[in-house]
């Protein structure tokens, strides 16, 4: 086994300050103990070379740093921030838990082929942790005592084997490790202030003076003992939240904090299986605003195309989904939750070098959704339905695939394509056959042969040739890409320039249960420009007198 400790040694200040970029916030900012006389717990760098140091009263770091942005400490938001970092490394191993009050332990050891060696994975955890926003120190040991004491200890250097654990641990302060006060003061007047010290004393009278724990924790310091940690186990639902250290105007400066947030749902998202298909993103005010707009937050909720855990693809939608929203009040607290997931499997790791299978594309329909709006992005849905002008309808989009392309479709437009087919017509029998146009053999197929229209129903026979060139360059759907929203008539049309019938006809006859019945036979008609449309031919009233009409466009 090899452990590796992550100690966060400015826990207190990050949970707040890793919300705006310091690159472009150098605002001196510390975090207080609060109550009647406040300590700083933590301050920045800004603030440290203004003077303001640990354990100072705050109102001496006002004297030093008037301007400094002071915040309380919240213990709540720091165990928060440990279970994120937790559920983070559980991206790396399934043996993870929480140490203390700011520190991580985490079992490499059977991960580090995986991700190609210590040096690698190390990278990755600390570029992670960083990304977050956290100010990280490791330490990697065979035990977990080791590895956190060297961490507090500011050793990065790993130790792999146990029998170098005695010479390493020996000359370490006992404050790196987690021994109570009382014993360490009470060692510290005997004259023993370190590991090595500690190991040198009788065990029994070491145990009778300071406890029998303190016996157990040098075992488990060297491995002679064994040390089981309760692995951390993920929350069911993420919910996630970023106080901020001075209150934000500008929708632009959230996004740096909303990413923060993103980086934590992707991690969870990953250890748990999952991909977020609905996401609610809840921005705090202040207090004295609350009462002022009436509002203690402003939510929003939005879903995505289909389910996704990739952070660019969360960042981008977000980014677009803030850049249309204004803020009635200041921001000082940023929650972002999962609303809705599902299921979402992994990928095998690409066998060659170079095959890069993780590429970014973040769905047209989502990035439209989150600058336009909900209700401004709809899907074309197939709706069971003989007439072609109901067989389709408008519905928002659903968190889930996209179905696969049907060589059989219609729709009212180009977004329909890919969507299954739909509109089927009434199935003819020998005796429903449609009466043949005027000018034709009873018995006769007009789709053996095109023909010729002019106004009036007359057909007149196309030649062998352009017989056999119309049925080679006939489209193989039956159903155009676009349909017009009202049929139109086609008697001026015919007056000019004849049409070339190329395949029908076919009936569809529907509708007499609600009103709307409908009789018709359509076919698959050249234009004399050249265009393939879809017209029909009305017999509500006939058989034979029926008027034509242009309902649909091939592309």
């Amino acid at each position: 086994m090899l452990w590796i400790a992550l100690w966060l040694p400015s826990l207190p200040l990050d949970v707040f300050a890793r919300g705006l970029d310091p690159r472009a916030n150098a605002q001196a900012f510390a975090v207080s103990s609060g109550g009647h006389y406040p300590l700083v717990v933590v301050a920045n760098a800004t603030a440290r070379a203004a003077g303001v140091k640990r354990g100072q009263l705050v109102s001496a770091a006002l004297a030093l740093a008037p301007g400094i942005a002071l915040r309380d400490r919240d213990a709540s938001a720091e165990s928060a921030a440990l279970g994120d970092l937790a559920t983070f490394m559980l991206g790396f191993t399934p043996q993870a838990c929480i140490a203390s009050a700011d520190a991580l332990l985490a079992d490499l050891g059977a991960s580090l082929r995986l991700f190609g060696g210590l040096g690698r994975l190390l990278r990755l955890i600390e570029d992670g942790i960083d990304a977050r926003g956290y100010r990280l120190r490791c330490g990697v040991a065979p035990t977990p005592v080791a590895a956190l004491a060297l961490a507090r200890a500011g050793q990065a250097v790993p130790v792999f084997a146990r029998t170098d654990l005695p010479h390493m641990l020996a000359s370490l302060p006992l404050r790196h490790f987690d021994i109570d006060v009382h014993v360490q003061q009470t060692l510290r007047a005997a004259g023993v202030t370190t590991f090595g010290g500690v190991r040198a004393l009788p065990r029994d009278a070491l145990a009778r003076r300071c406890g029998p724990e303190l016996v157990t924790l040098c075992d488990r310091a060297l491995g002679t003992v064994s040390d089981t940690r309760a692995p951390y186990v993920p929350p069911p639902h993420f919910a996630s939240r970023l106080l901020l250290p001075a209150p934000v105007h500008d929708v632009e400066a959230l996004g740096f904090a909303v990413n923060r947030l993103v980086h934590d749902l992707s991690a969870w998202l990953l250890a748990r299986g999952l991909g977020v298909a609905r996401i609610a993103l809840s921005l705090g005010h202040e207090r004295h605003h609350r009462r002022r707009i009436g509002v203690a937050a402003t939510d929003v909720e939005f879903a995505l195309g289909s389910p996704t855990r990739t952070v660019a693809h969360l960042n981008t939608v977000l980014r677009e989904r803030l850049a249309r929203l204004a803020l009635p009040a200041p921001v000082d607290a940023i929650t972002l939750s999962s609303a809705d997931t599902a299921p979402l499997a992994g990928h095998n790791l690409d066998l060659l070098p170079g095959n890069e299978r993780n590429a970014v594309i973040v769905p047209l329909a989502d990035r439209l959704r989150a600058r336009l709006g909900e209700d401004s992005v709809l899907r074309i849905a197939p709706h069971a339905e003989h007439r072609p002008e109901a067989a389709l309808s408008e519905r928002a989009v659903e968190n889930r695939p996209s179905p696969q392309p049907s060589p059989r479709f219609a729709g009212r437009g180009s977004a329909s394509a890919g969507l299954p087919q739909s509109v089927r017509s009434t199935p003819r029998s020998r005796n429903e056959r449609p009466p043949p146009l005027a000018g034709e053999g009873r018995g006769e197929d007009v789709r053996k042969r095109p023909a010729r229209l002019r106004h009036g129903t007359q057909v007149i026979p196309a030649s062998d040739a352009l017989a056999t060139q119309a049925t080679r360059e006939a489209p193989a759907a039956p159903r155009p890409l676009w349909l017009l929203s009202e049929p139109a008539s086609l008697s001026p049309a015919f007056e000019h320039a004849p049409w070339v019938l190329r395949d029908g006809p076919e009936r569809i006859e529907s509708g007499w249960w609600d009103g709307g019945d409908v009789r018709r036979d359509y076919f698959i008609a050249q234009t004399p420009d050249g265009g393939v449309t879809w017209i029909y031919r009305d017999h509500r009233r006939g058989t034979d007198d029926g008027e034509w009409f242009l309902h649909g466009l091939f592309a």
